[in-house]
């Protein structure tokens, strides 16, 4: 042998054995005598204690499933026993999260480029204690040493594939938005296949995107308080969240109730690690949407009982900001029932909510939450704070305009039936909500109403204090015979009711926009009857003792009705109202104080005919909304010509009347003859 081969030969030897030698260290050596330096190093980048209190140890094992040549190289399993990890100083609880045991096995081969490879790492008995104080300090925020900003980054990568678990405890306590939560995991024993609980449709939906969702492996609870709601829980998930393949779908079970609300998911979170994307059946339920802006930030109408059944998915890493939608959901609020698309962008400069909602049998008692204009008894169910006083027929409930700011909003609805009863003959609604910065707009509000429309737009700007809003209001060709079709007299009618109103004011409620409103309302009716059946018809007890006075139990044909209010300060004063029978033109002069929801009104009846009224004195309407009272006013005797006094303030309300006049192609106007006299300065023409 040649000196230059005793040499490799010898070279060779030595690092062969220098290999058995480590081989043989590494698998005789003692890990523990590495904790405390482990413990300390741990605890000095954390700033936080750190211990692995129980066995540290490694074992070489082969792994057969790797197949080849690689089935033959051993891999280093991992083990350590009685973790914890301590909370900062500010903390109450010494312990943050303790582990019971930490197996891991760890791909060696990679090493050589360096990257560090762990395919699973499973986790027994893990305790968690998450907590945050009100001042915002919180314990999942570690004060690791700041990085040099010369150095150069290292070239070490980690790679973990999956992390399994069994039974656990965690706790989540945030005195931030006063929610105090623990949550107890435990193995169900037998795991359920993911098509018994989501249905075989939407598993078929996972396996389409080419993935296939695990098995339900462990039941949780849940209880405590959200956001100052009691809050009770239980679910199921998975038993192994997969971290390197972001694709396989993780499977969530859950249903809970915060407060009255009542929460039900059932599907699959994708790329758990960076809670990247949700696809879950959802179904909600609860007293009242507005009940759901504490719980979700999103701002919502109150409403009567709710429930919906859709699917929900979202992609929480938008460049735009998380994305949530709610598609294809159905549902009922109170006895209407609901259906659309939901979309909720959380960007900037605020979160925006939008989408397209349809109601195909809509209640007109359902949207009574909107204003406050349901019964106590239903605020209250509803977790209304405020109580209508019994003498107040305003709705007296505040807007909550702190929440406006909250989000902007862009919504449709469309009721494309309104069930109602005969006697208020809505026909269907559309309306476009835009909330932006506070500043809350229904262009338009439409209703189809008797064979016209009822258009009106609304705006209110929740910034100023208090709210200040406006509304402008047009009906149009509204048809008497299908406005009252109970009301016999009124089915050949061919009249209209005509009218519009611009009205604004301040307040935080309906009755103090009212209360506080200006501008003006007219009206006008042609070719009508009038009877205390109307009366009754129409709700209007006052109405029925003045139409039975002046006219008896008989039906009277209306001519023309009209109406000029203007408003200010919320007093309304009757600048113009009239009505033009067949026997008598009668004037209704006086004021409504929609502040104190008080009314006082005269009216003035005129003979036409030859026929003398019983009546020797005017009638009077007063008192409060709620319950007004009417009798034969006290003093001087009723006069002929008694309407001339209030016809001469009536000359230039008539000509804003006229333009309310349409052709409805059938019949002429009737109220045309009238309010021409009346513009001319001449009274109606009766009969001496």
């Amino acid at each position: 042998m040649t000196r230059g081969r005793k040499i490799f030969a010898w070279t060779v030897g030595i690092l062969l054995l220098l290999l058995v030698v480590l081989i043989i260290v590494i698998a005789t050596f003692d890990w523990n005598r590495l904790k405390p330096t482990i413990n300390e190093k741990v605890s000095a980048e954390l700033h936080r204690p750190f211990a692995i209190n129980g066995n540290l140890e490694v074992h070489w094992r082969r792994e057969p499933d790797e197949g080849g040549w690689r089935a033959w190289v051993p891999w280093p399993h991992l083990s350590a026993e009685d973790i914890a990890l301590g909370n900062p100083q500010w903390s109450k609880t010494p312990q943050m999260v303790t582990l019971k045991r930490v197996d891991m096995r760890l791909s060696p081969l990679p090493l050589l480029a360096q990257r560090v490879v762990i395919p699973r790492i499973d986790l027994t008995e893990p305790n968690a204690r998450i907590e945050r104080l009100a001042d915002g300090r919180a314990n999942w925020v570690f004060d690791l040493p700041k990085s040099d900003p010369n150095a150069k980054p290292s070239n070490w990568v980690v790679d973990i594939g999956s992390i399994g678990f069994d039974k656990g405890f965690v706790s989540y306590n945030d005195q931030k938005i006063n929610t105090s939560v623990e949550v107890v995991v435990d193995p169900l024993g037998k795991p359920i296949p993911f098509s018994d609980i989501v249905g075989s449709g939407e598993a078929k939906k996972v396996q389409d995107k080419g993935a296939s969702a695990q098995d339900y492996a462990f039941g949780f609870t849940a209880k405590g308080q959200y956001h100052g709601q009691k809050l009770d829980g239980s679910g199921k998930v998975g038993g192994l969240l997969a971290l390197k393949d972001a694709a396989l779908p993780f499977p969530v079970q859950a249903d809970v109730s915060a407060g009255h609300t009542r929460v039900s998911v059932a599907g699959t979170v994708t790329d758990p690690q960076n809670l990247g994307e949700l696809d879950l059946r959802l179904k909600l339920s609860g007293d009242s949407l507005g009940n759901l802006y504490p719980l979700t930030g999103v701002t919502l109408p109150d409403s009567p009982p709710y429930s919906t059944d859709g699917r929900l998915i979202a992609k929480l890493h938008e460049p735009s900001g998380a994305s949530f939608q709610y598609k294809g959901f159905n549902g009922k609020i109170g006895n209407s029932d609901i259906h659309g698309d939901l979309g909720f962008v959380a960007g900037q400069p605020r979160p925006k909510l939008s989408g397209a909602l349809v109601s195909n049998q809509l209640l007109m008692a359902d949207l009574k939450p909107l204003i406050g204009a349901d019964s106590n008894a239903e605020q209250k169910n509803r977790g209304g704070e405020s109580k209508q006083p019994a003498d107040k027929v305003l709705p007296v409930e505040e807007f909550k305009t702190d929440r406006w700011s909250a989000m902007d909003a862009d919504v449709e609805f469309t009721g494309k039936r309104i069930v109602q009863s005969a006697e208020l003959p809505f026909t269907d609604l559309y309306t476009h909500v835009v909330l932006n910065n506070g500043q809350l707009s229904l262009q338009p509000l439409r209703f189809g109403v008797a064979g016209g429309k009822l258009d009106a737009d609304i705006k209110l700007d929740g910034h100023s204090h208090p709210l200040d809003g406006r509304a402008r209001l047009s009906a149009r060709n509204l048809k008497l015979k299908q406005l009252f079709p109970t009301f016999e007299p009124m089915k050949t009618s061919f009249g209209e009711l005509n009218g519009d109103a611009d009205i604004g004011g301040k307040g935080n409620s309906v009755a103090a926009l009212l209360g506080t409103a200006n501008g003006e309302v007219k009206m006008l009716v042609n070719d009508g009857a009038i009877s205390r059946d109307l009366m009754e018809i129409a709700g209007l007890n006052v109405g029925n003792y003045v139409v039975g006075t002046l006219f008896g139990d008989k039906n009277v044909k209306i001519n023309c009705a009209a109406s000029d209010f203007g408003i200010k300060d919320g007093l309304a004063t009757a600048k113009l109202f009239a009505f033009d029978t067949e026997n008598a033109i009668i004037y209704i002069s006086g004021t409504a104080n929609m502040k104190t929801e008080q009314m006082d009104l005269k009216i003035t009846p005129e003979s036409k005919g030859f026929r003398v009224f019983s009546l020797r004195s005017p009638l009077y309407v007063r008192g409060p909304f709620v319950k007004p009272s009417a009798g034969v006013q006290s003093g001087p005797l009723l006069l002929r010509g008694a309407g001339m006094v209030i016809l001469g303030a009536t000359v230039g309300p008539v000509a804003g009347l006229l333009a309310l006049i349409a052709p409805s192609g059938e019949e002429p106007n009737q109220c045309t003859p009238l309010l021409e006299q009346m513009r001319s300065g001449k009274a109606p023409k009766t009969v001496k």
